[in-house]
């Protein structure tokens, strides 16, 4: 896809994304995306040689690879979401061959998926795409529904099948937070240890951010400050959600706040929003990428590149994006990963 096709798309929010500047928090504050981002970061870091070895397995492969920019496919959404309503549209995607085949011939750097996908296909294609293995999920056949991420998989099991690297989602500011992050921070351990890179989905989930018709678990605020306690646990990348406006802090009464925070990091400008999560993520220093959100429709290759362009522009390094993949022919699928990966291969797109 050309920089017009790409312009064509943003449509009358073109000038609006591509022609804004952040002053806040100003692009000479961040590390920002490069080939060289795992010996820039990493090298003098306690990470050891074999989880930047497989660092740089993730970064140099795919459409995007040498970049320093990511695009992976993550299915772990049959648990997640059940199997049938997340692969009704498009029943191939229930074999797991389907979800690896995707993945390369996608062109995506990495892919993301459960124990029994990625382990059923292992001698096949560990070698040929990097495995993030997530060892944690939120399942749905308990009654009434609960909202709690239970452990799946294990450090040693993603070792054996060669993945490089391990994921997991942790609800922050959910009553079983605290379990999951004390469960989360040990298996990064463990997972450093032998040589595994970490990816934290870094989820705000709690019935009482959402108030008077407005979701708080996506403020701006509470996404950021869940990313921020994400590298603390030692997350080599961060995974979040396009961050929306609301400011949880002061509207919700709750955590430590000042006004003038907000005033000095933030306006309201969606770019300037995912630069405050990239501050969060040591001022670039651990890539966030961000998710690619729920299938729309029609709309979604136009969603799928307006994001990527906020994420770019914001200082992120990628999308993770499975719904509007999957839930698509395969063609179709293929065409939305390739349009996402045009957004951070083109040079005329940079950082705000």
């Amino acid at each position: 896809m050309q920089h017009e096709e790409i312009t064509s798309l943003l449509g009358d929010q073109a000038e609006y994304l591509l022609q804004h500047v952040c002053l806040k928090i100003p692009k000479d504050m961040l590390t920002t995306p490069s080939g060289d981002h795992v010996q820039k970061v990493f090298t003098q870091s306690d990470r050891s040689a074999a989880v930047q070895k497989n660092l740089d397995r993730l970064y140099k492969t795919g459409r995007l690879a040498n970049t320093g920019y990511l695009s992976i496919f993550p299915v772990d959404q049959g648990i997640e979401h059940t199997a049938a309503y997340s692969f009704y549209e498009n029943p191939l995607f229930f074999d797991p061959e389907m979800v690896l085949k995707m993945a390369h011939e996608g062109g995506c750097n990495g892919v993301a998926s459960t124990l029994g996908v990625l382990g059923l296909v292992a001698k096949k294609y560990a070698d040929t795409v990097p495995f993030i293995l997530k060892v944690n999920h939120n399942e749905l056949l308990t009654y009434p529904t609960k909202h709690d991420q239970v452990v799946f998989a294990s450090v040693r099991q993603a070792q054996e099948m060669g993945a490089a690297g391990v994921g997991a989602t942790i609800y922050f500011g959910s009553p079983e937070s605290d379990r999951q992050l004390v469960e989360i921070a040990r298996i990064f351990e463990a997972a450093h240890q032998v040589g595994l890179f970490t990816i934290l989905w870094c989820y705000p989930r709690n019935e009482r951010f959402s108030m008077s018709g407005h979701d708080y678990n996506g403020a701006v605020d509470v996404t950021a400050q869940a990313n921020h306690l994400g590298v603390t646990i030692q997350a080599d990348i961060i995974k979040q959600k396009l961050p929306n406006a609301l400011r949880a802090f002061p509207d919700l009464n709750f955590s430590m706040r000042d006004e003038a925070m907000y005033e000095r990091l933030l306006t309201n400008h969606p770019i300037d929003l995912v630069r405050y999560q990239v501050a969060h993520c040591y001022m670039g220093k651990i890539d966030l990428i961000n998710s690619g959100g729920e299938a729309q429709g029609e709309s979604d290759l136009q969603e799928a590149v307006r994001t990527a362009v906020i994420n770019k522009r914001g200082g992120g390094a990628g999308l993770i994006m499975g719904r509007k993949v999957f839930k698509r022919s395969f063609e179709e699928g293929m065409q939305i990963l390739h349009a996402v990966q045009d957004v951070y291969l083109d040079q005329q797109i940079t950082v705000a």
